[in-house]
C-alpha cells in the first residue's frame, strides 16, 4: 500500500510543483511589474536549492513527499528573500540616482556599484536574522526522535541545506545579477542618449 500510496503523491506532485514554481512567477511579477526583476528570482532559485540537495545526499535520504514538500517550502523562503534583496537593492539605486540629479550629473556605472554594495550591505543583518531563525526552529526537528520524526526530518533537510546556500546566494550571486543586468541598460540608455544629440539638427549663426 505504501507503494501505491507514493505513486499517487507523485503523481500529484508532478503538477503541484508547476503550480506552485508558476503562482511565484505570477506573484513576483505582480509584486515589480517588470520582468527583469521577476527573472533574476525565478533565475536564483535553483542556486538555493543546491544547498538542500547537498545535504540530502549528505543525510543519505532519498527523494519522498516530505522531500519534495521541503523543495517548495525552500522555494518560497528563497523566492521571499530574493524580493527583499531586490528592493533593497531599487531603494539604494533610486537613492543615487536621485543624488546625480541633485549634483547635476549623468548616472554613472561607479555610482550603479556603489548603490548595489550600499543595499547588499544594508540587507546582511536581516538575512542572517533569518537564516538564524529558520535553522534555529528546523536543526531540533532535524535530530528529534519519536513518531513522525522520519517525515518531520526529511522535510527540514531541504530547507536547512537550502537556507546555507541561499544566504551566499542572495548576498553574492543576486547582486551580482542585477549588477549585470543594470550596467547594460545603463550603457544602453548612454548609447541611445548619445546618438540622440549626435543626430540633433545644428544651428547655424
Amino acid at each position: 500500500g505504501q507503494f501505491e500510496y507514493y505513486e499517487r503523491a507523485k503523481a500529484r506532485l508532478t503538477l503541484v510543483v508547476p503550480v506552485t514554481l508558476l503562482l511565484i512567477l505570477l506573484l513576483l511579477y505582480l509584486n515589480f511589474r517588470r520582468v527583469t526583476e521577476t527573472l533574476i528570482v525565478m533565475l536564483s532559485l535553483p542556486f538555493a536549492l543546491v544547498g538542500g540537495l547537498w545535504l540530502m545526499w549528505a543525510m543519505g535520504f532519498n527523494l519522498s513527499v516530505a522531500v519534495a514538500v521541503g523543495f517548495i517550502a525552500l522555494a518560497g523562503v528563497a523566492a521571499e528573500t530574493g524580493v527583499v534583496m531586490l528592493i533593497y537593492l531599487d531603494h539604494a539605486l533610486e537613492a543615487h540616482r536621485r543624488s546625480a540629479e541633485a549634483q547635476g550629473r549623468p548616472f554613472t556605472r561607479e555610482d550603479l556599484y556603489a548603490a548595489i554594495m550600499e543595499g547588499a550591505v544594508e540587507r546582511v543583518r536581516p538575512k542572517m536574522m533569518t537564516v538564524v531563525a529558520i535553522m534555529a526552529g528546523l536543526l531540533p526537528i532535524l535530530w528529534s526522535t519519536g513518531t513522525g520524526s522520519e517525515v518531520m526530518s526529511r522535510i527540514a533537510v531541504p530547507m536547512i541545506g537550502g537556507m546555507v546556500s541561499s544566504t551566499v546566494l542572495t548576498l553574492a550571486v543576486i547582486p551580482a545579477i542585477y549588477a549585470a543586468v543594470k550596467e547594460l541598460s545603463l550603457v544602453t540608455h548612454h548609447t541611445r542618449r548619445s546618438e540622440t544629440v549626435l543626430s540633433a539638427p545644428t544651428v547655424s549663426n
